[in-house]
């Protein structure tokens, strides 16, 4: 899973770095400002991994959403009948309230300092490292999106999509086949086993496990 996490952790730097303007992204960008803010982020996701660790997949796959539709800008978050949040496609996103906890904590120490967006970056980095997984430095400094439609969410990758229409979605975003493959299976965390209805030859088998 490390692997699988730390190429996540690459395609969001490639695909948000550029976009809505925020290219000045730095780690330590808050450490001055608001010294506390990614030990707060991360005493808030502990709390709640202790409580729930399913809570660490939730936090990485809203990451996943917010960054996939406009750059990681914090949009998924806000609230609306016509936002990302109430889209089809983000039909059961959660985490939003571990993120609300650690905003409202970072507001009452650095008010008006520290991104929504920035919040649910590190919060992310902190899932995939209590479930395991590596550790990074997340470079931060994002300014949180106004916009939010649920019309723009739609086009996420769907596991009801055809081979075709993922690799388009992923193209549009400059990602190739390997990246597809390997981002579908690394913005969550588990495992799962395959359950085979039918009886298969010794040479089927073989060439199953080859």
């Amino acid at each position: 899973m490390g692997n699988l996490c730390l190429v996540f952790f690459f395609f969001i730097i490639s695909i948000v770095v550029p976009v809505l303007g925020q290219g000045g992204l730095q780690i330590g960008f808050y450490s001055s400002s608001c010294p506390n803010a990614e030990s707060i982020v991360r005493s808030t996701v502990q709390a709640e991994f202790n409580k729930d660790p399913t809570i660490a997949a939730g936090l990485l796959r809203l990451h996943f959403h917010d960054c996939f539709v406009q750059g990681c800008d914090g949009s998924v978050l806000i609230s609306g009948n016509s936002s990302e949040r109430n889209a089809v496609t983000n039909t059961g996103l959660r985490g939003f309230e571990v993120i609300d906890d650690a905003k409202a904590q970072i507001e009452a120490s650095c008010p008006g300092v520290v991104s929504c967006a920035d919040i649910l970056a590190l919060a992310a980095r902190d899932a995939v490292d209590l479930s395991g997984g590596p550790n990074w430095g997340v470079p931060t400094g994002r300014r949180d999106g106004r916009n939010s439609s649920s019309s723009e969410a739609m086009n996420l990758p769907s596991p009801f999509d055809t081979i075709e229409v993922q690799r388009n979605k992923f193209a549009a975003k400059g990602l190739d086949d390997h990246d597809l493959v390997t981002l579908v299976g690394a913005h969550t965390i588990g495992q799962t086993d395959c359950r085979f209805d039918y009886t298969i030859s010794q040479e089927q088998e073989m060439q199953i496990q080859a």
